[in-house]
């Protein structure tokens, strides 16, 4: 494989390994902290517990986490017959397209879905009878538009006054991994969430970030390591497999990123030294910081939608002549110039083998699906070593995928 391969060209096939099913987590470990910790420094491999994390980062560490909050997405609705159909929400249409605001619509709201069992629902609402604070409570469900893949849902319920997100945790469930092949229960309802998830609207879990502990916490600030956060709401597009021969063909999903003030000077002020990010979702919305800034720089007005945006390929068709302090300092003027405290934008960015890595300069993640564009992502970091760690990993019993153990990644 050249070094520099171009990404659009590259097989997904030639990322694959044998995953056998009963190396896939079904549940969490009864600790968060205790899972294994495989470290992988400059080529060597070891073998640690996940409460060794403070100790292998470097000193010097900025450890960067993904706040965003799962949210009870899938919801079981009856027929009037008696049917059940499923609904399973992806991204709010209106009034709002922002996650956050339409979180917080009253009465009713548009939201585009999946839908299970959809060719037996026909016409008419279906609903959910549920209760909210021991008040009986109704959501009722209308499809107004069904397109390849998806419909449009109109919902609305009662009491009209509360707030979506409050009709979601008291009606809906949350939305395993598919290959879980499992209902949700109480102990997911804890589990799948991160110790510091505070904004709600990821449909799937940012799941390197489940093992952190308060003990980890408290280990990482004793030893001075720093810790940031921003917000990326995990969209059901992380689990769409690749199905084009080459990645040209395969569309990555848009997921929308949070960035505040404080974080992009504390990114300025830390490099040179090593920014590590907390899971793939950190990753990706550090590294789309840059090309948010350099596109800032040659078109100050690019922040305009729909351009406010990072696109699937354009890490590898702009080029990258800007600095990684120009880019942060330009995303900090926009800030000033607006009168805003938060970067706002959505990001397609694929990162694979040909990538040039701008920001982070390591990575803890999970243990990946074969064929994955997140596999991708952590072959363009360290290379085909990738493969090494993936056979060691299945060697010593690691558990896999999201309630699966960890690593840390310091190429």
């Amino acid at each position: 494989m050249s070094a520099t391969p171009d990404p659009r060209l590259l097989s997904i096939f030639d990322y694959t390994y044998e995953l056998p099913a009963a190396r896939i987590a079904p549940e969490p470990l009864p600790h968060r902290d205790q899972s294994q910790l495989l470290v992988y420094r400059a080529g060597a491999i070891a073998d640690k517990r996940f409460t060794d994390l403070p100790a292998e980062l470097p000193a010097d560490a900025l450890l960067v986490f993904n706040n965003t909050k799962v949210v009870r997405a899938r919801l079981f609705c009856q027929k009037p017959t008696g049917g059940v159909v499923e609904l399973f929400c992806l991204e709010p249409v209106a009034p709002h397209r922002s996650v956050e605001l339409a979180m917080q619509q009253t009465g009713s709201c548009v939201w585009k879905c999946l839908v299970g069992n959809g060719k037996r629902w026909k016409t008419g609402p279906v609903e959910v009878a549920f209760s909210l604070q021991d008040t009986p409570a109704v959501l009722k469900a209308e499809r107004l538009e069904a397109a390849e893949g998806y419909s449009l849902i109109q919902f609305s319920w009662q009491p009209a006054e509360v707030p979506f997100a409050e009709i979601l945790r008291a009606a809906g469930h949350l939305p395993l991994p598919p290959y879980l092949n499992r209902e949700d229960t109480d102990v997911d309802a804890v589990r799948y969430q991160t110790v510091y998830a505070a904004h709600e609207g990821a449909v799937a879990a940012p799941t390197a970030g489940l093992h952190f502990s308060d003990a980890v916490f408290a280990d990482l600030k004793a030893r001075g390591i720093a810790t940031a956060e921003l917000t990326l709401h995990v969209g059901a597009g992380t689990f769409q497999p690749v199905k084009a021969a080459q990645m040209e063909g395969h569309p990555m999903h848009a997921e929308p990123i949070s960035v505040n003030a404080a974080l992009l000077r504390q990114l300025l002020s830390h490099a040179p030294r090593p920014i590590i990010a907390v899971g793939t979702t950190s990753l990706r919305t550090l590294e789309s910081l840059y090309w948010l800034g350099t596109r800032l720089v040659r078109e100050p007005d690019s922040a305009k939608e729909p351009v406010f945006h990072v696109t699937q390929w354009q890490p590898y068709e702009e080029g990258a002549e800007v600095t990684l302090a120009a880019a942060l300092q330009a995303l900090l003027d926009y800030l000033v110039r607006t009168g805003s405290d938060t970067i706002q934008a959505t990001t397609q960015l694929l990162i694979a083998p040909g990538y040039t890595f701008r920001i982070i300069r390591g990575l803890v993640t999970n243990f990946h699906q074969p064929e994955s564009t997140l596999l991708l992502l952590v072959a363009a970091l360290i290379g085909p070593d990738w493969r090494r760690v993936y056979e060691h990993a299945l060697a010593h019993e690691y558990r896999f995928l999201s309630y699966g153990d960890s690593s840390l990644l310091l190429p």
